[in-house]
This record gives structure tokens, sequence and C-alpha cells, in this order.
């Protein structure tokens, strides 16, 4: 066997092993992509109903809260952007962090300094590499969340919230994240979750709607701090679920592809090892041809 075809057969070998992982990965992650879309599916009941309670308090009471209330001059904001902990999903976390930059660049354009809290590997090597300061991060479950994650990332920001500015406190709470479409859209959104907008809730629900009058025991100050935890721990919680999502989505879409530019390799150095296999036996037919030629050529000779 040639040099040449000795290249091709091992290349063919390392790419048809890769296929085979990048294959199984896809099936991996399309498997799991059912369990997040139902995850998906049965936080958003909790989520809209917290929602319009938290709207009908506000709405229903006089009282000042950092959960309804605009700062007369906001000056702080927080930043929580939701990126993976594992690669191999395309362009999922990267979207992300454009995302997060943009709406960075829109904040510190209005004035405001922006802080930012980070989950996910990608996302904090992202602003590690570059030096870039963050006020908290939190990794190791974006592919799987649970409500004790979303729980665990919302404390800091809820102390931040309550806080004054002066203490390192923020005015406001923003969160980026990737939101699942579909298997094949998923686009990054950055979303306002503080203070609350009280004319619409997330995607229009609750708009126009008259909602009930309320009699609140102890106050209505006390109801908007027991839900304001609740709110935004239900926010982050669904936020967690539809990126995990559609990082499985992104990823099984990135292996499809992988899978598939494997295949056209491996035909193509087949094809590629068949003319190098080719041009050998070609090559030992000559050379077999010539020494039968000589050799009669030196026969004829001697019996002259």
């Amino acid at each position: 066997m040639g040099a040449q075809l000795r290249v091709y057969k091992r290349r063919i070998r390392s790419v048809t092993a890769t296929k085979k992982i990048t294959k199984a990965m896809e099936m991996i992650a399309a498997s799991r992509i059912v369990k997040a879309q139902r995850q998906v599916a049965a936080s958003m009941p909790y989520a809209t109903e917290l929602t319009r309670a938290v709207t009908a308090v506000a709405t229903g009471s006089t009282t000042k809260h950092p959960l309804t209330t605009e700062a007369d001059a906001p000056a702080r904001a927080a930043i929580l952007l939701i990126t993976s902990d594992r690669g191999l999903a395309g362009g999922y976390s990267a979207n992300a962090i454009k995302a997060a930059e943009r709406l960075t660049e829109r904040l510190r354009g209005e004035g405001k300094e922006v802080v930012t809290y980070v989950i996910g590997r990608k996302g904090v090597a992202y602003y590690g590499f570059r030096e870039r300061k963050i006020a908290d991060s939190w990794t190791g479950f974006t592919d799987s969340p649970t409500y004790a994650d979303a729980k665990r990332a919302a404390a800091p920001l809820i102390e931040a919230v309550t806080q004054e500015t002066a203490e390192g406190g923020v005015d406001e709470l923003h969160i980026v994240f990737t939101e699942f479409v579909s298997m094949m859209t998923q686009n990054p959104v950055d979303d306002r979750m503080l203070p609350l907008s009280l004319d619409t809730t997330k995607d229009g629900e609750g708009k126009g709607e008259i909602l009930p009058l309320f009699d609140f025991e102890p106050s209505a100050e006390d109801v908007l701090d027991a839900l304001l935890p609740r709110y935004v721990e239900s926010r982050i919680y669904n936020a967690l679920l539809q990126a995990a999502a559609s990082e499985h989505a992104a990823r099984r879409r990135a292996m499809k592809s992988a899978t598939d530019n494997a295949g056209d390799l491996i035909k193509s150095l087949s094809r590629l090892a068949n003319a190098a296999r080719q041009a050998e036996i070609t090559q030992e037919i000559s050379e077999i041809v010539g020494g039968a030629s000589a050799l009669a050529d030196a026969t004829a000779g001697s019996d002259k």
C-alpha cells in the first residue's frame, strides 16, 4: 500500500470516529429537548399568574416599592446573562453575549452604571478573558436547571434591588437569555424584570385587563415584600428553562451539521483513496508489462 493511500485511509478512520461521536451527541440533545420543552410549558402558568398578582397588588395600592416604582434618576442597572456551561452548540452562547453587550452599551448610553451577573462557564470565560469585572457568577447547571438554582442566583439580585444605590444597590434589573421559539429558531432576548411594568405582562398578557380589588393584610408593602423574591425567582427559573431548551436545540442542530459534514468528507476522502489505489494498480500493471517486455527482449537477444 502506498504512502498516499495510507494517509487517506487513516483520515477516513478518524473522520468516521468523529461522525459517530457527533451523531451520538445529536441524539442525546434531541432526547433532552422534549423534557426541556415540557418544563418550560409547566413553568409558564405559575410565572404568568404571579406576575398578574404582583400587578394587581401594585395597581391596587399607592405603596412605593422597588418591585414596581421607577427611580426618578436611575443610576445603576444590573444585567443577568445566561449562557451555557458546555460548547459544541453553534453560536448559542456567542449570540447571548452579543445581546448582553448591546444592552450594556444602551444602558451606558443612558448614563447608567452596569453591574453584570453571569450564569454559565462560557459567559464567565468571556468576561474573564477580557478582564472585565463580574459581580457574581454561577456554573454547572445550565443544561438541566432546577428551581433551587434559580433561587440561588436570585438571592444577590434581590439584595441589590432592595439596597440603596449608594450602598451598592441597583435601580433596574435586566435579564438576557435565549428564548426558545421552535426547534429551528432560538432568539437571544433582553427583558427588564424590575421595576415591573404595570400596563402589561410578558407577551402582552394582561394588557387592558380589569383586575379585581383587593384588601391587603397586613399591608400592601408587606405583600409586595413577600412577592418580590417569588417573582424574581420564577422569572429567572423560566428564563433558565427556555435557555436550556434553546441550548439543546442549538447543540442538536450543530451536531447534525457536523455529522453531515463528516459524511461528505468521508465520501470525498473515499474518492481520493480510490483514485490513489487505482493509480497504484495502474503503476503496478505498467511495471509488470514493462518488466515482461524487457525480459522478452533479453530472451530474444540471447537466442540470436
